[in-house]
């Protein structure tokens, strides 16, 4: 299948970022933009991505649809698409990116086969792709190498195996480590500075654990605006944990402090609007603050 369309479930800030590298590269990119918020629409508009309306327009229009989605919505988002296939008949290659467990994937899978179409498992690690060489896409499924003809389109694509899950499984792993750590690391902070230590706390990191002083001074200002979208990850995370015999509570812990950090003021403000630069202590010290009346952290 020669790929010239791909539609984008949905323009957010990761989609946004692949469609722009894709139409920069030659493709054509397409969003269902009806009933979305005005914030979806700017961004599908600053990376060039056509707006077709509805979700039967973008099926019809499509060779490929990346859902690129929170967790909490791709089986949704699957059973929507599933819907409008199974009413024109257009064959696709639908690729799950999402950050969910290998056996939700699988469940995706089933739904999206069971209509006739090709299904790949994909996983994004790294940030939005807008510097090249730091975003890696894995994908795995017997048809991921349809998939992987995007690779000549600006995006790092990498097939690591012919069964779904094992992308998925893939980033779920990579996503306990650092995203897991940058939780543990907001968490022990603020409990730092509420014990009045987190100057000394602070030097000791920084003297004896400079590599981890580092992450934590890149990962958590970065991190406040997404907090909200990394709940569901921790979630899955904990599932596929389970779901191999391991205890899922380390990272229900971590979806925790991310639902505490979403309701401050600093997690309602979008990725556009959040100040990168902001001080490491400035942004512990208005988290302790603004949480200092939820016991659960």
């Amino acid at each position: 299948m020669q790929i010239q369309t791909v539609g984008i479930l949905s323009p957010g800030d990761m989609g946004q970022a692949i469609a722009s590298v894709l139409n920069q590269n030659g493709l054509k990119t397409i969003a269902a933009l009806d009933d979305r918020s005005p914030r979806t629409r700017q961004l599908a508009a600053a990376a060039n991505i056509e707006d077709v309306g509805s979700l039967r327009q973008l099926v019809i229009e499509s060779d490929v649809v990346l859902s690129v989605l929170v967790p909490a919505a791709a089986i949704e988002a699957a059973n929507l698409v599933a819907e409008v296939i199974g009413n024109v008949g257009k064959q696709i290659l639908y690729v799950d990116c999402n950050a969910v467990a290998p056996q939700k994937v699988k469940r995706i899978a089933q739904v999206i086969e069971s209509v006739g179409v090709t299904f790949v498992d994909a996983s994004i690690i790294g940030p939005p792709p807008r510097v090249p060489g730091r975003t890696r896409i894995y994908a795995s499924g017997k048809q991921a190498v349809e998939f992987q003809q995007l690779q000549n389109y600006g995006l790092d694509i990498r097939v690591i195996g012919d069964e779904i899950g094992q992308a998925s499984g893939l980033k779920m792993s990579y996503a306990a480590l650092t995203k897991g750590l940058t939780a543990i690391g907001t968490e022990l902070l603020i409990a730092a500075h509420r014990l009045g230590l987190d100057e000394q706390l602070w030097e000791e990191v920084s003297s004896s654990q400079p590599e981890l002083a580092a992450i934590l001074t890149r990962s958590i200002p970065s991190m406040t605006p997404k907090a909200h979208r990394w709940i569901g990850e921790m979630e899955e995370i904990a599932e596929t944990f389970q779901e191999v015999g391991l205890t899922e509570r380390i990272f229900y812990g971590a979806a925790d402090v991310y639902r505490l950090v979403k309701d401050t003021s600093l997690g309602k403000e979008t990725p556009e609007e959040s100040n990168s630069d902001r001080p490491l202590r400035e942004i512990i010290n208005a988290l302790s603050d603004e949480t200092a009346s939820n016991e659960s952290l």
